[in-house]
């Protein structure tokens, strides 16, 4: 049993995005339209989420060697890649860690056709739509084209079995998405919507915050526990400005 699970197993909001700075504008200009001419999954961090990312990298350099992470798991997008590469640069990574694994089920939540409209945009444009979600809530709520909570739910089972099938005993990270990140509690932890729900409402999952679960070979016959979450003191003690902006298509989220 206490190899079905990491001995660590840490989930990484991305570093702040270039598509979170439009968000803010457009939102700060009363636009319905986030301003990125790059797709979703080519929009880079920012210069501050680079700097975010080598303070978190910094954090888990400064970790005992045998407690570093020996499998990385990254979403595909541009930007939780870049975090993963600087967290590695800065020797966050264990010495037998190999390669970063790219997994597509970590991707962020798509957005259909409410992608890149802000909540203005959408109540304007798909007042329809904009009605229908606010019936059926923000958990199941599936935009024409796009994923609900749901559906990012399933995909991330699977990636669960394959980390307990591949990565037991091992110090395992994954740098994604916040909704990924709020997801993985709600698979990890057995809650249910209320209980997601209540989380998400208490604030936006920081950029380069960690959510970290240390494997309990006593609790339920062996689990992972959470002991972090929206933990941000890595960049609190470089002096990296803290951000939480949900990313551009937040109103779909």
């Amino acid at each position: 049993m206490s190899k079905r699970w990491p001995s660590k197993l840490w989930v990484v909001r991305h570093g702040e995005s270039a598509g979170n700075v439009a968000r803010d504008a457009a939102h700060a200009a009363g636009r319905p339209d986030i301003d990125i001419s790059a797709r979703d999954v080519d929009v880079p961090l920012s210069a501050l989420g680079h700097r975010q990312s080598r303070a978190l990298g910094r954090w888990f350099a400064a970790l005992p060697p045998d407690t570093k992470p020996e499998i990385v798991l990254s979403s595909p997008y541009l930007r939780a890649q870049a975090t993963a590469e600087e967290i590695g640069k800065a020797s966050g990574f264990a010495q037998g860690f190999s390669s970063l694994v790219i997994d597509e089920r970590l991707r962020e939540k798509e957005f259909g056709i409410l992608d890149r409209l802000t909540r203005l945009g959408i109540e304007q444009r798909h007042p329809e739509l904009a009605a229908s979600r606010q019936l059926v809530g923000k958990f199941y709520y599936r935009p024409p084209a796009g994923e609900s909570w749901c559906d990012v739910i399933l995909r991330l089972r699977s990636v669960l079995d394959t980390i307990s099938l591949h990565y037991g005993g091992k110090p395992v990270l994954i740098v994604a998405h916040q909704v990924v990140v709020l997801c993985m509690r709600y698979l990890l932890e057995n809650m249910d919507e209320k209980e997601i729900l209540a989380i998400d409402a208490e604030g936006d999952v920081a950029n380069c915050a960690v959510t970290e679960y240390v494997f309990d070979e006593e609790k339920d016959g062996g689990s992972l526990v959470l002991t972090k979450y929206n933990f941000v003191a890595p960049l609190e003690r470089e002096g990296a400005p803290v951000t939480s902006s949900p990313d551009a298509n937040v109103a779909a989220r």
